[in-house]
């Protein structure tokens, strides 16, 4: 009976990271946003970009970009860490495409903030790997 309880265990957990692997859909970003260049001077405005990002982002990705800010643990799928090499090796545009208009959990920004202040928001965003 021991080893029937530990083999529905096993089970139940190989079903349930299956299933979270199936659900994390791959985010596809359209060329036009991959080959986009950022036509900002990342060195400039970070002071605003961490304002910005103080205000939109913080509460999801956490003060560090780790993705554990106090609503992480309400939201679906990868967060991602923004300090991570994964994150960074990411074209400007990607990033911008997936900050900007969003998917699913991530919302958009489009009516919150102008193209202009979300590349200061991923200038600042990329100092956090420092």
């Amino acid at each position: 009976m021991n080893k029937l309880s530990i083999l529905i265990v096993i089970f139940s957990v190989s079903l349930a990271l299956f299933s979270f692997k199936i659900t994390q859909e791959e985010w596809v970003v359209p060329a036009k946003y991959e080959n986009m260049k950022n036509p900002t001077d990342p060195s400039a405005d970070l002071e605003t970009g961490k304002e910005l990002y103080k205000k939109h982002c913080k509460s999801c990705h956490g003060v560090e970009g780790y993705g554990d800010g106090p609503k992480a643990e309400d939201l679906e799928g990868d967060l991602g860490d923004f300090s991570s090499a994964e994150f960074h090796s990411q074209s400007d545009g990607a990033i911008f495409y997936k900050s900007y208009i969003g998917k699913d959990d991530m919302p958009s920004f489009e009516k919150k903030m102008s193209e202009n202040e979300m590349w200061i928001v991923i200038n600042y965003i990329k100092t956090l790997a420092e």
